[in-house]
């Protein structure tokens, strides 16, 4: 199992989130295979993904963050409106590019 983060590293984490776009849309659909294999995708090249949950779907940003640490081996950032960010750090070293503070 995977380390959690420290508040001081959440923190840092959610300054670089507010700085970031959503990437992944969830839509009426829900949670399908395809929207987790691309965030696990954008989490192995960038590290940080932000997902919006689109109007016309009723999954709770929170509680589903919550649902994907376990698959994605991910941490979750934050959830604000219905947005949220989730941080995994690149197991290739050559791609990691966020240096989180101790």
């Amino acid at each position: 199992m995977h380390k959690m983060l420290t508040g001081k590293q959440r923190s840092y984490l959610k300054g670089l989130a507010n700085g970031i776009d959503a990437v992944v849309f969830i839509g009426r659909e829900g949670l399908t295979q395809n929207i987790i294999k691309e965030m696990d995708n954008y989490l192995e090249a960038h590290e940080l993904v932000k997902v919006k949950i689109q109007e016309g779907c009723e999954l709770d940003p929170k509680e589903t963050a919550n649902s994907l640490m376990e698959p994605l081996e991910a941490e979750f950032v934050q959830a604000i409106g219905r947005k949220f960010t989730l941080y995994r750090r690149a197991k290739d070293k050559e791609k990691r590019q966020i240096v989180l503070p101790k």
